[in-house]
């Protein structure tokens, strides 16, 4: 039994075909989960038994030990940061981050398909807040121009943006956005989370030393095959984080085991050039398909097709499930009412055969 109000949200959603359940998968073809390269499935991060165990504490209490430090410092080195801190998840890093930096007197522009974690971060400071339309860049200079013009702004500008989106499979125009936080002189942050391991020569991600970035997220358990996130940046916004940031200070730290893991991931994906080209040759396969649904473009493991309406693109899934594909419905209100979709994500372990046994089945 729930208070009346919880009981009349819970039977709005359920009136609305959107009432979200815990469901396991059962064994069939991976269309859905976010293990972009197959370290995960393929259990290549044996961890050291040694490790096994809590970390006991906060960082700022008994959870600060060694191994956190050193893999903080070869993942700044990978990225090419001055300073990286490790968070407990990305949820955690971009909630920490956000709500940390953003001052009363702040403004912050954000993408309108920016992740729930960091509207979440958004919504826990006190900066003044404004969405731009998705990757346009016109709509986010007007924005600029409005909050940097007059008698200027009264704190800081923000600007912060996904680089690979996780519902449209679309990249931001990072070259663009740079240039409009230089012109406007506005902090530009990023979340790498389904970029990392995937995007780069090395699976480094979208942005590197050639953009002025102030802070950056990437998260380990997508591609990476493990679990928590990282944020990097300078040495001086890592002692900021330490003092400020609540959801690092106020949690019990990664374990040894999680931050073994997360070492064991940079060792192996940078060197997985063949995956990351197979599933960019899926991609394009997907792309070129003829099907009977609209697809949102993309170039990533990420493919949106769209199926408008709840209950419909529940039965799309259904039958895909039914004949063994895992494809996920991804329903209102995760996406706007009319955009329901088919989240297709490529792995890869997924063969070209296995594509094409997924475009026979959506022409049916």
């Amino acid at each position: 039994m729930l208070p009346l109000p919880l009981q009349k949200k819970m039977e709005a959603r359920a009136a609305q075909g959107a009432l979200r359940e815990l469901k396991l998968s059962a064994p069939s073809v991976d269309f859905c989960s976010n293990d972009y390269l197959g370290i995960a499935r393929g259990h290549l991060l044996a961890h050291d038994p040694v490790l096994s165990g809590g970390s006991t504490g906060s960082r700022l209490l008994a959870g600060n030990y060694p191994l956190l430090s050193i893999v903080e410092g070869e993942i700044a080195a990978f990225h090419e940061a001055e300073a990286a801190l490790m968070y407990n998840s990305g949820y955690d890093a971009n909630v920490g981050l956000l709500s940390s930096i953003l001052q009363k007197e702040d403004t912050i522009l954000y993408d309108s398909l920016s992740h729930a974690s960091i509207r979440d971060g958004i919504r826990l400071s006190f900066a003044r807040a404004y969405s731009f339309q998705h990757n346009d860049m016109a709509d986010l200079e007007r924005l600029l121009q409005k909050v940097t013009g007059a008698d200027g702004p009264r704190g800081a500008v923000y600007v912060v943006t996904e680089t690979l989106f996780s519902m449209d499979g679309d990249c931001c125009p990072l070259d663009e956005l740079d240039a409009l936080c230089r012109r406007y002189d506005a902090w530009l942050i990023v979340d790498e989370a389904h970029a990392t391991g995937v995007i780069g020569e090395r699976g480094e991600g979208l942005v590197q030393k050639k953009h002025r970035c102030f802070a950056r997220v990437h998260t380990f358990g997508k591609a990476l095959g493990c679990h928590g996130a990282v944020v990097l940046g300078s040495a001086d916004l890592k002692q900021y984080l330490v003092n400020f940031s609540r959801s690092l200070i106020y949690t019990t730290a990664l374990p040894p085991v999680a931050a073994d893991l997360v070492r064991k991931s940079y060792g192996v994906f940078p060197g997985m050039t063949a995956e990351r080209a197979h599933l960019h040759a899926l991609a394009a396969h997907f792309q070129a398909m003829d099907l009977p649904y609209a697809r949102l473009k993309s170039a990533t493991p990420i493919q949106a097709v769209i199926v408008p309406g709840n209950d419909e693109v529940r039965r799309v899934a259904a039958a895909l499930q039914t004949s063994g594909l895992d494809v996920r419905p991804i329903q209102y209100p995760t996406v706007p009412q009319g955009t329901e979709r088919l989240r297709i994500v490529l792995h890869a372990y997924n063969s070209v055969e296995e594509v094409e046994l997924l475009g026979r089945l959506l022409k049916n």
